[in-house]
């Protein structure tokens, strides 16, 4: 890859979307969403290509899930496009003005960044979400997607540089994907170092991408987070509601940043809720139990001695209710505190107040989202006020951590940093501003 060539065809797109109106992004943006409609069953060809390699090369299930397109996915991705469209231009908008003792008028404008690159694993929809944000916010963007999409988002960013030229005032030249080739990755160092040409980078996936891209950036980055998630039963928690939301947050789509990776409890009411757990997770979700959790749950379940050890050895257990359904309970080690499993996998941790559980999620996390179940409104916002994270919820599930159940439509992802933006992340936040002064001969 030529970067110098392609970021300065970027830089010089970028300057056409800077002098555009809203209305007319909007024509561009709707064209591309017709074309999506109209080429889906090439998107699907290609993404069925991608999968297949994905399997032969022994990618687990619940991350095939992160690349998988289908037409419902598509009908999603146009309908979050569109949502895009509605959405107000921030460019140009007034944050702030006044006018100054000597007469001089100081007005705080949004303006786009420029040139944007965001680096992502495996979900071809991140293609689509970040042009579509990156376009209606006035930048080009520079889209670096992993091996195992890479058949998908070739044939995304063809179907919508093809739609924006023949749009009216489109500007094709704002999207570029970079070329993947396996197990080379000379090209993100070359973006992580380009200085001058490209005005932000953004990483978007696990744990390893997101610190290699902070560690060795010398671009200015907006960090996004690995989602090491967790759901807090407190003493005083609906616990029906609390297994119904556990549910939710690390079945629905184990795959994703947003899903719960470990459940902490209250001591209080662990052993009548922990019963309740394991059934709900019976047979679906490989239990990580701490010592006390652990105690609990082998007194519901039938455990042979030779099933398990110390060493977190898979243990088979019988279930000792009349439906027997197999369930999977290991004694959890050090490690799963604070893992990121991404599949079925749940690690349980018993605490002995409130305190306690802020204190240990505080110290697990990645910043992401966290949940608390409870009817005391004393807890929930201790609990909301004192939890380190982006997202910070009481008795809903951690899924809602997304651009679009946000009402953004699109995301870029969830950023955990502190600072410029915070959770899922929309058009602001592709913005930045500059102050814009008119005199009438004014001197110092």
């Amino acid at each position: 890859m030529n970067l110098k060539t392609t970021t300065d065809s970027l830089r010089s797109a970028s300057q056409k979307l800077a002098l555009q109106n809203a209305s007319e992004k909007n024509t561009a943006l709707e064209a591309v969403a017709v074309a999506l409609d109209k080429n889906r069953a090439s998107i699907i060809a290609a993404n069925k290509l991608d999968i297949e390699t994905a399997r032969a090369n022994g990618i687990s299930e619940s991350i095939i899930d992160r690349l998988l397109l289908n037409d419902k996915r598509i009908d999603g991705i146009i309908e979050s496009l569109r949502l895009v469209i509605g959405q107000t231009d921030p460019v140009g908008e007034e944050v702030a003005g006044w006018k100054t003792p000597n007469g001089m008028t100081i007005r705080q404008v949004r303006v786009p960044l420029g040139v944007v690159a965001i680096i992502y694993e495996n979900r071809p929809n991140v293609t689509i979400d970040a042009f579509s944000l990156a376009y209606k916010s006035g930048n080009a963007i520079l889209l670096r997607g992993s091996s195992s999409s890479y058949k998908s988002n070739v044939e995304i960013v063809r179907v919508i540089r093809e739609a924006l030229a023949g749009a009216k005032g489109g500007v094709p030249e704002a999207i570029e994907l970079v070329e993947v080739r396996d197990h080379d990755h000379s090209d993100v160092d070359q973006i992580l170092n380009a200085v001058g040409m490209i005005d932000v980078c953004l990483p978007r996936g696990g744990k390893k991408l997101i610190q290699n891209v902070v560690q060795n950036a010398k671009v200015p980055v907006i960090e996004t987070g690995s989602g090491v998630c967790h759901l807090y039963v407190d003493e005083f928690a609906d616990l029906e509601m609390a297994c119904r939301i556990a549910e939710n947050a690390k079945i629905q789509r184990p795959s994703v940043c947003n899903a719960i990776e470990c459940i902490v409890v209250h001591n209080k009411i662990a052993a009548d809720f922990l019963p309740k757990l394991e059934a709900k997770f019976a047979g679906r979700v490989k239990l990580h139990a701490d010592e006390r959790a652990f105690d609990i749950l082998k007194k519901v379940v039938s455990i042979r001695p030779s099933d398990y050890s110390t060493t977190g050895t898979s243990a088979v257990v019988e279930c000792s209710r009349s439906e027997c359904i197999e369930t999977t309970i290991i004694p959890a080690t050090e490690n799963d505190f604070g893992n990121e499993y991404l599949d079925y996998e749940c690690c349980i941790k018993v605490v002995d107040s409130i305190e306690e559980a802020i204190s240990y999620i505080n110290s697990h996390n990645t910043k992401h989202s966290e949940s608390i179940i409870s009817e005391s409104r004393k807890n929930t916002r201790l609990f909301q006020a004192m939890i380190d994270a982006s997202c910070v919820y009481v008795n809903a599930s951690t899924r809602f951590t997304d651009g679009g159940e946000f009402g953004f439509g699109a995301e870029l992802g969830i950023s955990t940093q502190k600072l410029h933006a915070r959770g899922p992340m929309g058009i602001k936040v592709l913005t930045t501003t500059k102050y814009l002064i008119d005199g009438e001969g004014q001197v110092r």
